[in-house]
């Protein structure tokens, strides 16, 4: 399987909300992302669902570095 197979795979969540703007990022920005900020974004997908909404909804900051700027790239798209 394809490193961007998996990766899409590894997107779909249990929550809706999640599996859209997963899908949408990875379709419209992944590509441009350094290889240090897909490595970030692999690693946004270890977390639960719920900790990962959490993150990317606003309710919780991302911790400072690359995150942060990964994070706010997934909000805006």
């Amino acid at each position: 399987m394809a490193e961007l197979d998996r990766i899409r795979w590894r997107c779909r969540r249990g929550l809706l909300e999640l599996d859209l703007m997963l899908a949408r990022f990875l379709e419209r920005g992944y590509a441009g992302l350094a290889p240090v900020e897909r490595d970030v974004f692999k690693g946004l997908l270890e977390r639960s669902d719920n900790e990962l909404w959490d993150l990317l909804s606003g309710k919780v900051d991302p911790r400072p570095g690359p995150e942060t700027r990964l994070v706010r790239l997934l909000r805006e798209r």
